[in-house]
């Protein structure tokens, strides 16, 4: 296997404080986004949902569980005993122990999939995920938040009983949450994906292959 080419500590320094340079011209492009984000408008939000939870039905203004802001993460549904693999890496690296540090800032985490709830159960089981997970099963709430069968994070405000939807991403918009992949591409060898742009010699293998 391949490796990085040795230099001494001084051409070492030199590359570094180039790619930081970049790096910070990246930060700085990711807080001008996120400030664009604080100004997107809203949608209203507001037609009758019932989730199937394990404490019972619940409606969409439920899942806030007082609070003023939820984010939503869809799990696609591909059918009895059939899970998507991307779906589950990420829910994987979901870090579980910070969902109260969310609740203190006043939001809640949610996973929803159109899954019935005793196949969302039985995969929670069989995974070890403590995380809330509720089914849509019977709506169109995953239709309604363009996911349709896919996956996509939603960001809802309420004001009072009235819930609003202010932001959504899928593909490498919520790729870029996942904890692993972060570290990973930190790392000399990537995530070892395929769809890198590597040094020949790298090791790289299908996304979830």
């Amino acid at each position: 296997m391949d490796k990085p080419e040795i230099v001494s500590a001084e051409q070492w320094q030199q590359a570094r404080d180039d790619l930081l340079k970049a790096e910070k011209e990246l930060t700085r492009a990711q807080d001008a986004l996120a400030a664009r984000r604080r100004r997107l408008p809203m949608t209203k939000f507001d037609k009758p949902y019932e989730f199937d939870t394990p404490d019972g039905a619940k409606s969409l203004l439920d899942l806030f569980d007082g609070r003023g802001e939820l984010v939503v993460y869809q799990f696609m549904d591909r059918g009895p005993k059939h899970y998507c693999p991307g779906c589950t890496w990420f829910t994987d690296n979901v870090p579980v122990h910070a969902l109260p540090l969310l609740a203190g800032r006043g939001i809640t985490w949610m996973t929803v999939s159109n899954m019935p709830l005793a196949q969302i159960e039985a995969y929670k089981a069989e995974r070890g995920w403590t995380l809330p997970f509720v089914s849509s099963h019977g709506t169109s709430f995953s239709d309604d938040c363009d996911a349709g069968g896919g996956f996509m994070l939603s960001v809802f405000l309420r004001d009072g009983d009235d819930v609003y939807r202010t932001y959504n991403t899928t593909s490498r918009g919520v790729d870029r949450l996942v904890f692993a992949n972060s570290i990973m591409d930190l790392a000399p060898y990537g995530r070892m994906q395929d769809w890198e742009d590597s040094p020949d010699g790298w090791p790289q293998h299908p996304t979830y292959g």
